[in-house]
């Protein structure tokens, strides 16, 4: 049977206009912040600069990794990022372990699973929350950024489904021969549950990575920035704060303009992202597609 009809080809044309226009739409910002990071001052000023770089230049590259606001702040991110996806990840297992339990062995499961639920489309608000971190004297400490999100309820409900659609008989089996829930969990469900894992892992990852308002209202002091809330106050302010700057920097940032310097920072910031995805890819709509099939 030939499925290719004429009309299914003309979807198949139209769809692929589509998609190309939509990924033209996406990259066109990279690639542009891209150009400008690697073009001259003259020629930024200038409004020469597009899609290719002039005047090409590494100035920006050589300010951004002397800049120690930068350097500082990607390193609390990249402590946010190894410290909040663990524990997302920690708690993620815990809850949706028990909660893809059946009624008859776990019968309290269906409250538990509402009482998150709840917490989800119900939050406690910005400010309810700000003063319960100050209370807990989290302010200024990573923490404040890591703790208030610890149970990540949409992973949860992913990883919950995601081993719920798994065969029980494996879980009777390992029962059987002795093993206890911790044991089937980490022997069990964990390996099967992989490619749910990864995805799950992904979206905190970048989550972490991406969050700048909490480190804005949780954060006293701006060395302790991550690395996006730094670049969200670099981008509001429109300058380069030269109070910091040595003279070494100071020569180089002459010789640079504010949206190359801007532009240099923002892309060195989203490399690490864009540098995993791809590993991580393979996994991630076979992670999404699994815990969402039925039956």
């Amino acid at each position: 049977m030939n499925l290719l009809t004429p009309g299914y080809r003309v979807y198949l044309m139209i769809n692929s206009v589509l998609l190309v226009l939509f990924a033209i739409a996406c990259l066109f910002p990279i690639i542009h912040v891209l150009a400008i990071s690697f073009s001259s001052k003259t020629a930024v000023n200038s409004g020469l600069v597009t899609l290719w770089p002039v005047e090409f230049s590494l100035k920006s590259y050589e300010y951004v990794f002397h800049n120690p606001n930068f350097v500082t702040s990607f390193l609390v991110s990249v402590k946010r990022v190894g410290l909040g996806v663990g524990l997302n990840m920690v708690m993620t297992v815990l809850v949706a372990y028990p909660l893809s339990k059946e009624a008859h062995d776990f019968p309290s499961r269906t409250l538990y699973a509402w009482f998150f639920v709840f917490t989800m489309l119900f939050a406690g608000g910005l400010i309810p929350t700000f003063l319960i971190v100050k209370a807990a004297g989290l302010m200024d400490t990573v923490w404040a950024l890591i703790l208030p999100g610890a149970v990540p309820v949409f992973n949860v409900l992913l990883i919950l489904n995601f081993m719920r659609s798994l065969p029980k008989a494996l879980e009777e089996s390992s029962f059987i021969d002795g093993a206890g829930h911790f044991r089937t969990l980490w022997s069990i469900y964990l390996p099967l549950s992989l490619p749910g894992l990864v995805t799950v892992a992904l979206f905190s990852l970048v989550g972490h990575w991406n969050a700048w308002f909490d480190g804005m209202i949780y954060m006293n002091r701006t060395e302790h920035y991550p690395l996006s809330t730094y670049l969200q106050s670099l981008l509001q302010f429109d300058n380069v704060n030269q109070a910091n700057l040595s003279l070494e920097d100071a020569r180089l940032l002459d010789n640079i303009s504010n949206r190359t310097a801007r532009s240099a920072q923002i892309f060195v910031a989203a490399l690490p992202i864009m540098l995993i995805y791809p590993f991580l890819q393979r996994f991630f709509v076979k992670g999404i597609v699994l815990g969402s099939v039925k039956g």
